[in-house]
């Protein structure tokens, strides 16, 4: 019988404060201080899920929907949406706050897919992912897109690699690009 976990065992919950150091030169949250928390978020919900060593392959979706400002709250929620052998879909909610009005919004939404390897954690090379099993409605919504969005991904993964073959990987200002 094949392993499931539920939606909520992987759900990860962080909360923090952006405070000026965090902004970009407009006076918003700078978005690749949010890549990070996202990418944080989301690889403790694949442990969780898999209790395995697992690396990020892709942000595949990474909408920014209103700005976040300085000394409101960043919310990233995460839990694991889709899995498939050793691949697991991770879905991010990024919810702000204004802390002194408490009105909180949407700022973004995101899915990063992580493959669990064999590490330090788990050794075995022969193993499956638990699938996963939804519990709320926010949650069935998610993840009945899963296997849409993995076929979508799975296309432009083969499309890209024709693409990366044809990138140099010489520096720019090399003799072979200036053509001396």
């Amino acid at each position: 019988m094949e392993e499931v976990k539920y939606c909520r065992e992987s759900r990860v919950i962080q909360t923090h404060r952006i405070f000026p150091f965090d902004l970009n030169p407009f006076g918003f949250l700078f978005g690749g201080t949010l890549m990070t928390m996202i990418d944080d978020a989301a690889s403790i919900s694949v442990t969780r899920h898999c209790r395995r060593g697992a690396v990020t392959a892709s942000l595949d979706s990474l909408n920014f929907l209103q700005p976040l400002h300085e000394n409101h709250s960043v919310c990233v929620e995460s839990y694991v949406s889709g899995a498939h052998n050793k691949s697991m879909e991770v879905f991010v909610k990024i919810i702000g706050e204004n802390l002194v009005t408490g009105e909180r919004y949407l700022a973004a939404t995101c899915f990063t897919t992580f493959v669990a390897i064999p590490s330090h954690m788990n050794s075995e090379t022969q193993f499956t992912v638990p699938q996963v099993v939804p519990g709320t409605s926010e949650e069935k919504n998610v993840c009945a897109g899963y296997q849409k969005r993995r076929q979508v991904r799975l296309a432009e993964r083969e499309d890209y690699k024709v693409f990366a073959a044809t990138l140099s990987t010489s520096l720019p200002w090399s003799d072979a690009e200036l053509g001396n």
